[in-house]
Formats: structure tokens, C-alpha cells, sequence
């Protein structure tokens, strides 16, 4: 499993849960049949849980519900907005990124990882690629059929190295930790993405990743409690508390002026920011890599907007997230 500590990222939502639920499920296993060449597991044989939000955030609330459900020793941080915002030159340096999305997530991602590699632990599962495999992010409830919603699965996965795995791998190993993905498992994305996509398309009761969630709800010896199994999809960057990304868009208001922002056609030909957030960010990215040709390795992750979607982001901006939590409709007994 590992020669080295571990432990799970554990945001509490479905993708990091099922991964922690089934690690420590696999490494009770190593420790009823233990071999002579020993192993890390066995001294270190608790497996550990870390997860971080604002102070009150939805991520520690469910990750606390959901590591004493499987058993975990769970670590659960919190920080402050003016912290990550004097980390955000940092982040945008260990990623090479100006991308409003990776840039919001990968701050917390990169708190986070300071404090579990001062614990001694050198590597972490997480849940990257769930969505993109399964479809989950929000905004693909507006697909317009199953061929559409196939191909932007394709190329959601191709593109990880720009997006959620670009944030995974970088904002660990700026620290020295190592995050390992097992949805990117060779085998098992062959045979995820070779399912029928019909079957992976919300509609009729059924919420986004319904395949998955049911393939894991075990009654007799339930992976998670139900209504974290069922809970609707909250991005990194949303379930860390919601004012974080207020904060942010609050902060580029401040320091970016109508003046400036209505000058951003001068000042760039490609890829022009279209929030003061944005523009924020890339004129931080250009003060770390001043090179023109550094922009051409940027790309900016933003919903389908020919789908009728908001380009905004974050989760909470389609209307399916305003929808769900207001008829409180986050269990299986809505699909």
C-alpha cells in the first residue's frame, strides 16, 4: 500500500470520502495478514484523515461526520482569509497558473499540505478525477444529450494536467508531499470512461455521479453515512467556506480599479481577464514569469457557456446548486 506514512485527503464530499472509506477498509486488510518484510502500515497503522476550511466551513463539518463514521484519526485545520491571501504569489508561483478556478482551490490545497508534511506524513490519497470521469461537476446538467456530455468528459481527463491534477501535484510537492489519485488508475479509467454515457446523464431523479453513489451504497455495510453519500457536489474552492471566494472577488475590487480593468485590452492580446479577479491574478502571474511565452501554458478552466451556463466557476453559480440546496433535495431519496 505504502512504504512511507500516508493519509487521505478528506474533504467530505463524495470523491474523498469513498477514497478514505475504502483505504482504510484495504488497510485493515494488510493488518489482519501481515508479511515478514514488514511495512509503513504497521507503524503507522491508523490511517489518517486532513481536511481544512474557513472556521465553520460545510467541508469540516461533514469531514469530522465522515472520518468517525469510517474510523479514521482526523486532522481537521482551519485558516484565515488574510493568510491565504498573502499565500495566493506563492501558489501562483509553486503552479505556474493565472486560472481563476485552480488558483481559488489550490490556496486551502496549499495551506493544507504545509501543516500534514509537519506532521511527518509524506504522502496523501485524493479524489481527482472523479468528476471529470463521471461528469460531476455541476454545470453538466445542462448537456444537451449523452454524446456532448461524453466528449466533454474526454476532454475534461485530458486536460487534468492543466486543472485539478496541475493543483494536486503542485500544491503538495511545493511542501514535499506526494498525492497519489487511484480514480486515475489506468484500469479503472478504461473501464469508467468506456461506460455508456446515457448512464452517467442526470435526469429522472438521478443527481450528478448517480452511478457512482450507487455503486457504493451498501446497506448491510455502508461505505459512508447516506446523506454524505448523496450529498450534491460542493467544489474545493466552495466547501472551504464560501466566504473565501467572496473574500477573493471583494479583495480584486479593492486593488484593481474600474480605470485598470477597463484598459485590460491594451494591456493584453491573449487571453484577456474578464472579472478583476482574474486580472488580479495575471498580473501576478506575469510579475513571476514576465516571459510572453509563459502565458501560452495557461489554461483557464471555465463551465460550457454554449450550454447555457454561468463562466463563472464556482459551483454555486449554476443554477442547479441554487436549486438542490434550496429544496433541500442533497439525498438518495431525490434520485
Amino acid at each position: 500500500m505504502a512504504d512511507v506514512p500516508f493519509g487521505v485527503l478528506l474533504s467530505g464530499g463524495l470523491d474523498s470520502s469513498l477514497i478514505a472509506s475504502i483505504t482504510v477498509r484495504e488497510a485493515d486488510k494488510i493488518l489482519q495478514c501481515p508479511d515478514e518484510d514488514g511495512s509503513a502500515i504497521y507503524n503507522w497503522p491508523k490511517v489518517h484523515s486532513f481536511s481544512i476550511g474557513l472556521e465553520g466551513s460545510p467541508d469540516l463539518k461533514a469531514a469530522k461526520e465522515v472520518a468517525e463514521f469510517i474510523g479514521t484519526k482526523h486532522h481537521g485545520f482551519t485558516f484565515k482569509i488574510e493568510e491565504a491571501h498573502d499565500a495566493l504569489s506563492d501558489v501562483i508561483y509553486h503552479l505556474e497558473t493565472y486560472d481563476v478556478t485552480t488558483i481559488r482551490a489550490s490556496t486551502p490545497m496549499y495551506l493544507l499540505s504545509r501543516r500534514i508534511k509537519a506532521i511527518g506524513v509524506k504522502m496523501v490519497l485524493s479524489g481527482e478525477g472523479s468528476d471529470e470521469i463521471f461528469g460531476g461537476y455541476l454545470y453538466f446538467h445542462a448537456a444537451p444529450n449523452s454524446t456532448e456530455f461524453h466528449q466533454e468528459c474526454v476532454s475534461r481527463v485530458q486536460n487534468l494536467h492543466l486543472s485539478d491534477c496541475l493543483r494536486a501535484n503542485k500544491s503538495t510537492m511545493a511542501w514535499g508531499l506526494e498525492a497519489r489519485v487511484p480514480f486515475l488508475d489506468t484500469n479503472f479509467l478504461q473501464i469508467a470512461m468506456n461506460i455508456d454515457s446515457k448512464e452517467k446523464l442526470f435526469g429522472d431523479n438521478k443527481m450528478e455521479k448517480y452511478i457512482l453513489r450507487k455503486a457504493f451504497d451498501d446497506t448491510d455495510n455502508p461505505y459512508l453515512p447516506h446523506h454524505i453519500l448523496w450529498r450534491q457536489k460542493e467544489q474545493f474552492s466552495d466547501g472551504v467556506g464560501y466566504s473565501w471566494i467572496d473574500s477573493l472577488k471583494e479583495a480584486a475590487e479593492s486593488k484593481i480599479s474600474d480605470q485598470l480593468f477597463d484598459q485590460r485590452h491594451k494591456r493584453w492580446t491573449h487571453d484577456i481577464p474578464d472579472t478583476k479577479e482574474a486580472y488580479w491574478y495575471r498580473t501576478m502571474f506575469d510579475s513571476l514569469f514576465p516571459n510572453p511565452a509563459a502565458n501560452s501554458t495557461v489554461k483557464r478552466w471555465i463551465p460550457r457557456s454554449d450550454w447555457g451556463c454561468s463562466t463563472d466557476p464556482s459551483g454555486r453559480a449554476q443554477t442547479v446548486h441554487t436549486a438542490a440546496y434550496g429544496n433541500n433535495v442533497t439525498n438518495g431519496n431525490s434520485h
